[in-house]
C-alpha cells in the first residue's frame, strides 16, 4: 500500500465527519422556530370572505388563485379575523398585465362609501413603475410610501415568478420587504386594526379577463413581535404634518407646519398668543382654562383669507371638551369678549358636554354640525374620546359640505333664503350678512378645554 493511499483512507473519513458536523450545526442555526400561524390551510377558503367585486377566487394545488372579470369593481378576499400588530409573510405570482395588492389593517363599514374596502395596501405592481411592496391607502388617501426613491426594492420584483413579501405592522410603523430586500418604511396611525385581504383589481374592457394572481404560504405572527421584528435601513416616511404624494399632486398645502406658529395669529392680536396654546411633538393644543370661551390664549386664525377651498384637520378631544373650526371668519366683527364670528364646524364631546342639547335648531351643536344652524347626520362615524378624528370642509361657491372621518355628514347652500332663515333663528341673527362673505380666515377655537390639532391642510378650489 502506498503512503498516499493510506493517508487518503485515514483522512477522508475524518473530513467527512467534520463536514457533516458543520452542516448539522448550520441546519440548527437556520432552523425557523418562529411560532407562525397559517392563514390558509392549502385546501379550502375557510376563514376568508369575499368583499367588493365579483372576481373569481378558488383553491388550486395548494394556492389561492384569483382571476379577473369584466364589469366589476376591485375584489377582496378578506380574512374573517381582525389584526392589529403582526408580522405577515406570503408568496405570490402575478400575471404581468395585472395590478393587485395585499390589504392590511383594512375595513368595510356600511357608512363608508357603501361598504367599500379601504385601508393600507401593500402594492403588487408588475408594471415598469415597479412599486411592488410600496404602501398605498386604498379608497382613502392614495400613495403613502411609493418606491420612487428605492431602486433596490424596485429591482427585487421577479416577473412571472414567485415573489416573497414580509410585512411588519407594529404600532404606528409599517415596514415591508420584497424577496428579502427592504422596501417601505411608513409611520402613520390612521388605522390600528383591520382585516387582511387579497386583491384582484378591476380591469378595463381592453384587458383580457381571466388573468390570474396566485398566493401561497400565507402565515402570520402576532405574539412576541419584539423578538422577531427586523430593523430596516430604509428611512421612514411619516404622514404627520406632511403631504402625501397624492396630496401634492392634487394641490394640497400645509396650513400648519407642525413646528412653528408661522401663518397664524391671535384672532384679536397681531401675533400668535403668548399663552393658552402649546406646540409639542407635532401637535397643536389649546390648553384647558376652565371651559370659558376665548378667555385664555384666545382663538387663532390664519393670516391669509380663503374663499373656495377644501380643508382637512385632525382633532382630538378630551372628556367634556368643546372647540371648533371656523371658516369665512371676519375678525373685525366682535371686538369684545367671546369668540370671533364665522361659520363653525363644531368639535364637541356630545356625550359629556351640555352644549350638545342646546341651540335653536335641535342637535345643531353636536360634533361636525354647522354650529347652531344644521345638525350633522346622527349616524356620523366618530372615534372615541382620546383618539384622532378628521374634520373635512369643502366650500365651493355657495355650496358647503362637512365630512367626518371620510363620511359626508351635512351639506348646505350659503346666501339662499333657506340659509338666511336658519341664521335669523339662531344666535347669529345680530351679525349682518353672517356667513356670506367671499373670503375669510380659518379659525381654531379656544373654548377653554384641552383639544388638540394636527395635519392641518388646505386646497384651493377657486380654479376648478
Amino acid at each position: 500500500m502506498k503512503i498516499t493511499e493510506f493517508k487518503r483512507r485515514k483522512f477522508f473519513p475524518g473530513l467527512t465527519m467534520m463536514v457533516l458536523a458543520v452542516l448539522a450545526s448550520c441546519g440548527e442555526a437556520v432552523k425557523d422556530d418562529t411560532p407562525w400561524v397559517e392563514l390558509f390551510d392549502g385546501k379550502t377558503l375557510n376563514g376568508w370572505t369575499q368583499k367588493g367585486g365579483e372576481a373569481n377566487y378558488e383553491v388550486r394545488d395548494g394556492m389561492i388563485v384569483g382571476s379577473t372579470v369584466h364589469d366589476t369593481p376591485n375584489s377582496f378576499l378578506t380574512s374573517d379575523k381582525m389584526y392589529d400588530d403582526f408580522i405577515l409573510e406570503l408568496e405570490y405570482k402575478v400575471d404581468s398585465t395585472m395590478n393587485s395588492g395585499i390589504q392590511i389593517r383594512s375595513n368595510s363599514f356600511p357608512y363608508y362609501r357603501n361598504g367599500r374596502v379601504h385601508g393600507y395596501q401593500i402594492e403588487i405592481d408588475p408594471s415598469e413603475r415597479a412599486w411592488s411592496a410600496g404602501i398605498y391607502d386604498e379608497a382613502r388617501r392614495g400613495w403613502l410610501n411609493p418606491l420612487e426613491n428605492n431602486p433596490e426594492a424596485q429591482k427585487a420584483f421577479k416577473q412571472n415568478d414567485w415573489n416573497h413579501y414580509r410585512i411588519e405592522a407594529i404600532g404606528d410603523t409599517i415596514q415591508t420587504w420584497i424577496n428579502g430586500v427592504p422596501a417601505a418604511n411608513l409611520i402613520d396611525d390612521k388605522t390600528s386594526s383591520g382585516f387582511i385581504a387579497l386583491q384582484v383589481h378591476s380591469i378595463p374592457k381592453k384587458n383580457k379577463a381571466g388573468t390570474e394572481i396566485m398566493w401561497r404560504n400565507i402565515k402570520i405572527l402576532t405574539d412576541s413581535l419584539s423578538k422577531y421584528n427586523r430593523p430596516t435601513p430604509v428611512p421612514p416616511i411619516t404622514t404627520k404634518n406632511s403631504l402625501t404624494k397624492s396630496e401634492r399632486e392634487k394641490g394640497w398645502k400645509l396650513l400648519w407646519d407642525g413646528k412653528t406658529t408661522e401663518g397664524w395669529r391671535g384672532a384679536k392680536l397681531d401675533e400668535f398668543p403668548d399663552k393658552g396654546w402649546k406646540i409639542e411633538d407635532g401637535v397643536l393644543s389649546v390648553l384647558s382654562s376652565g371651559g370659558e370661551e376665548s378667555a385664555a390664549g384666545g382663538d387663532i386664525v390664519t393670516k391669509e383669507l380663503y374663499g373656495d377651498f377644501e380643508l382637512k384637520v385632525d382633532f382630538k378631544l378630551t372628556e367634556g371638551g368643546n372647540s371648533g373650526i371656523k371658516y369665512f371668519v371676519n375678525t373685525d366683527l366682535n371686538k369684545g369678549p367671546g369668540s370671533s364670528i364665522g361659520l363653525e364646524y363644531q368639535i364637541l364631546d356630545d356625550a359629556k358636554h351640555p352644549d350638545a342639547k342646546k341651540g335653536n335648531h335641535e342637535g345643531s351643536r353636536t360634533v361636525a354640525s354647522l354650529y347652531d344652524l344644521i345638525k350633522a347626520d346622527e349616524n356620523k362615524p366618530i372615534n372615541p374620546i382620546g383618539e384622532w378624528n378628521t374634520a373635512h370642509i369643502v366650500s365651493k361657491g355657495n355650496h358647503v359640505e362637512h365630512w367626518l372621518n371620510g363620511v359626508k355628514v351635512l351639506e348646505y347652500e350659503r346666501r339662499t333664503p333657506e340659509f338666511r332663515k336658519l341664521v335669523a333663528e339662531s344666535k347669529y341673527v345680530k351679525w349682518p350678512n353672517f356667513g356670506e362673505g367671499d373670503k375669510g380666515h380659518i379659525l381654531l377655537q379656544d373654548h377653554g378645554d384641552l383639544v388638540s390639532f394636527r395635519n392641518v391642510k388646505i386646497r384651493d378650489l377657486s380654479e376648478e
